[in-house]
């Protein structure tokens, strides 16, 4: 009973623990590390997708953690929960500069970040692992954990004070919206790169596709029963293409793709493509984004200049345990 008061294992786990050695609690004790270790290296491939996203703001800091977990069942466990608080507070006290460093801060009761994790695998017999850690400083900071679930937080932080209601409402915006960045000019230039790229692509594929089913209405086929391989022979057998028609469809698909294809206006192509990249922005950028908490009309960016003009969202951080 005693070793389990300074450990939290279990009866059996300690039982075992004091018998190796030798009756030596502080050996004991780092058994019952060791098998933390242990357990942990064994389901070191497990996911962590259940556990808490915890969110601490003290004046122009904040900082927001996640403690992972492999099921439900250990992440609503009090004493889990009681070590995911502890993490937090940790953080917010030393506010170090990422997850590695926030490895070695110390808890009250004097171990380490890490080790209490370890200690908290072993006690559960399944992997827990620091899933998440973020930090922000501003003059105001608001934050929102998704209190059905506890796996989902945000943290904004503001150019200036605003009233708390609009902080959380925005905060409540990054969580349920998951923004790539605050505006267009924020966002990375490698994903600005990669959506124009599928941007092209997709419009490529569409306008091929659109002269493709030109010249098969033309020819009297429906381009909805020849849109695959798989689809010709089904509707072939069904009766609802001769094999003439089978045949017509194949070649105009392969003539006419390659044609088009060949002869596609780059400047058509671009201006499409652009379009497309300006609707990621608007749907994928916080500021430009429908805001959720008004009439779904009006931007995040066009409600907060109406709270306060000079008012602007500076940096967010998010993160879930389920994406």
């Amino acid at each position: 009973m005693k070793l389990r008061q300074m450990t939290g294992a279990g009866m059996m786990d300690c039982k075992k623990a004091l018998v190796e050695a030798g009756g030596d609690y502080a050996r004991a004790q780092e058994i019952i590390r060791e098998k933390g270790k242990l357990v942990a290296a064994k389901r070191a491939d497990r996911e962590t997708s259940e556990g808490a996203v915890i969110a601490e703001v003290n004046g122009g800091k904040a900082i927001l953690v996640a403690l992972g977990c492999e099921t439900d069942f250990v992440a609503k466990n009090a004493e889990f929960q009681a070590v995911a608080q502890a993490i937090a507070d940790a953080a917010m006290a030393s506010f170090p500069e990422n997850a590695e460093a926030l490895q070695s801060c110390t808890l009250a009761d004097g171990q380490t970040v890490e080790s209490a994790i370890t200690q908290q695998t072993g006690k559960t017999g399944e992997k827990h692992s620091l899933a998440y850690y973020a930090k922000l400083e501003a003059p105001y900071i608001s934050s929102y954990i998704h209190k059905i679930n506890g796996k989902l937080g945000a943290i904004v932080a503001f150019n200036k004070e605003v009233p708390a209601e609009v902080g959380k409402g925005i905060a409540m915006q990054v969580a349920s919206m998951n923004p790539v960045a605050v505006n267009k000019e924020a966002v990375p230039q490698e994903v600005i790169d990669r959506e124009l790229t599928v941007a092209v692509e997709k419009t490529r594929e569409e306008l091929v596709k659109k002269a493709v089913n030109s010249a098969l209405e033309k020819a009297g086929i429906n381009p909805a029963h020849v849109d695959s391989e798989d689809h010709i022979e089904s509707n072939t057998a069904k009766g609802w293409l001769t094999p003439e028609q089978a045949d017509k469809a194949r070649e105009i698909i392969k003539t006419v793709s390659a044609e088009k294809a060949a002869n596609l206006q780059e400047a058509m192509v671009n201006n499409i493509a652009n379009g497309r990249l300006n609707k990621f922005f608007k749907e994928n950028t916080l500021e430009e984004q429908e805001y959720q908490m008004g009439d779904g009309k009006t931007s995040v960016k066009a409600f907060l200049a109406s709270v306060d003009k000079d008012a602007k969202v500076v940096a967010f951080k998010r993160f879930s345990l389920n994406d």
